[in-house]
């Protein structure tokens, strides 16, 4: 398998623009399944995931094409319901397509998604919602089946503000008969990016970006055209990178609103930025602080595919910073390598560690974890002493467009072997 191999402390200079977000990317795909006609999606990046998606629509009998960061898809004909696939196995994103096969053909059966090791990762708040809906749970052991004789619209209190749980809901309910209310829906950027969509394709939802959602269904969608947002994920990793590297940067193509929280705890940590509106310039800084409490939660609250990325600044802070991972177990685990790298850290438990900051990451071989620890360890490795080897990057290429490539426009010393 590939490996990265870095150079750390070295600066970086210049300007890159963000890709697209992932994870508006699948599932707009996904829902891409609700019409017979043809949808074009446009600044889609080119990552794994999104390839792995297309593909499993192919499989249901849709056709696919990507070129030039711009994806055709028509699902005019969807010839089955049974997923059995290794595209199923990566990642957990397959299952965004329950809700709308569930609406189009009124039943599916599929495996349990696969992914990233985050721990244990129930699927009781999809189910749950589209019970809600009319949809019976047939089989639930090896694999998941649901069927619906008819969708009718409902009021759904989410059992939690799962991202992909309140998607399938959304997609469920556009064409669900009669009006269907979701509160304690999820509100990242990339939950509104799918109902904007939605509703370009004739859906009629109101709420997006708020708690509740209210969903009038309709008998059928067209096809639409819509560009994916910018991703806020990835702009946070390469300004973090420009903080760790104590350089000048500007990141274009991007939303800084999407990332109030993030830009928050940079302030604490005392790093030195500028925002426009899509723009962000990162500026020389040194002899950052300790933070308090680095706590995740839903949006917008801090992001947990951001808590990596940014404890790897903290290990290079002064003082004791304590984090908390609310939402996943197993998100902790690339702490690990970064004690292989010197970093001085005390994990309590599998949601809970302190960080006693401010000494020298030192290069070693190191690996990805998942697709944000992938990311994570990138950055440790820029702000080690010495050369570092990463590997299992294919996390990193999941969820990451040309990552090393962006970093190397800037002046990074990294290559891929």
């Amino acid at each position: 398998m590939p490996t990265l191999t870095i150079q750390g402390q070295h600066a970086l200079k210049g300007e890159v623009a963000i890709s697209g977000s992932k994870n508006a990317t699948l599932p707009i795909i996904a829902a891409c399944l609700l019409t017979k006609e043809p949808c074009v999606l446009s600044n889609v990046p080119n990552i794994s995931d999104v390839h792995n998606m297309l593909k499993i629509l192919e499989q249901l009998g849709a056709k696919t094409s990507y070129e030039n960061h711009q994806v055709f898809i028509e699902a005019k004909n969807i010839r089955k319901t049974n997923l059995h696939s290794e595209e199923i196995n990566k990642m957990r994103a397959s299952i965004l397509v329950l809700g709308p096969l569930l609406a189009r053909n009124k039943e599916v059966r599929m495996d349990f998604p696969g992914g990233c090791v985050l721990g244990k990762r129930s699927v009781h708040a999809h189910t749950h919602a589209l019970k809600k809906l009319g949809a019976e749970v047939v089989e639930e052991e090896e694999n998941l089946q649901l069927k619906a004789a008819k969708l009718k619209g409902a009021r759904i209190i989410m059992a939690e503000a799962s991202v992909t749980a309140t998607e399938n809901a959304v997609m469920a309910a556009v064409l669900a008969e009669g009006l269907t209310e979701i509160r304690w829906a999820a509100m990242e950027p990339h939950v509104q990016d799918l109902c904007n969509f939605l509703n370009k394709m004739g859906a009629k939802i109101e709420g997006i970006g708020t708690p509740v959602l209210k969903i009038q269904g309709v008998t059928e969608l067209n096809g639409a055209n819509h560009e994916i947002i910018a991703d806020y994920l990835e702009t946070g990793t390469l300004a973090l990178a420009g903080v760790l590297t104590n350089s000048n940067i500007t990141l274009t193509n991007t939303h800084s609103e999407d990332l109030d929280s993030f830009f928050q705890k940079l302030e604490e940590v005392g790093a030195k930025f500028s925002l426009k509106k899509d723009s962000i310039q990162i500026k020389p800084s040194k002899n950052w602080q300790a933070v308090e409490k680095l706590q995740t939660s839903v949006y917008p609250g801090f992001a947990t595919d951001l808590q990596a990325p940014f404890t790897v600044l903290l290990t290079q802070a002064k003082g004791e910073s304590k984090i908390y991972e609310t939402l996943f177990e197993g998100r902790l685990n690339y702490l690990f390598e970064l004690q292989k790298m010197g970093a001085e850290i005390d994990i309590i438990s599998p949601h809970q560690a302190t960080i006693h900051g401010g000494k020298q990451l030192k290069a070693t071989e190191i690996a990805s974890c998942d697709i944000r620890a992938g990311a994570a360890m990138v950055l440790a490795a820029l702000a080690a002493k010495g050369e570092t080897r990463i590997s299992n990057i294919y996390y990193i290429d999941r969820g990451y467009e040309k990552l090393d490539e962006k970093l190397r426009s800037l002046g990074a010393k990294i290559k891929r072997d």
